[in-house]
């Protein structure tokens, strides 16, 4: 099964992008699953590197860099956001909306959080 999850919140404030995260990471853990993850709009900042946060919150930046599949983050929505390829984390790199078009016609299921 090819599931692809598209974020589209700020990594905080609201626990849109952590739940599809946290989903993204336990769907990907089970046998027969490929997961990808696109980060859009605000929700790139959630491979933002470097991430501090107060004790005990979760962290979106290590939620990404462990998610163990694919993450894709939309370029323009970088660049808007100034974040540079240098910026994110282990695990996440810059795309396309060619590359989600892709994904989504090869997906088996879409979620958008």
């Amino acid at each position: 099964m090819n599931t692809l999850f598209i974020l589209n919140d700020a990594p905080y404030g609201t626990e849109r992008s952590y739940n599809g995260l946290r989903l993204a990471r336990a769907l990907g853990k089970m046998p027969g699953q490929t997961v990808r993850v696109f980060l859009m709009g605000d929700a790139v900042a959630c491979a933002k590197s470097g991430q501090k946060v107060p004790a005990g919150y979760y962290n979106a930046g290590d939620m990404v860099r462990t998610v163990g599949n694919e993450v894709a983050l939309c370029g323009t929505c970088m660049d808007a956001r100034g974040i540079t390829d240098e910026e994110v984390v282990q695990n996440s790199r810059r795309s396309t909306l060619k590359e989600l078009t892709q994904w989504t016609a090869k997906a088996d299921k879409v979620l958008v959080f």
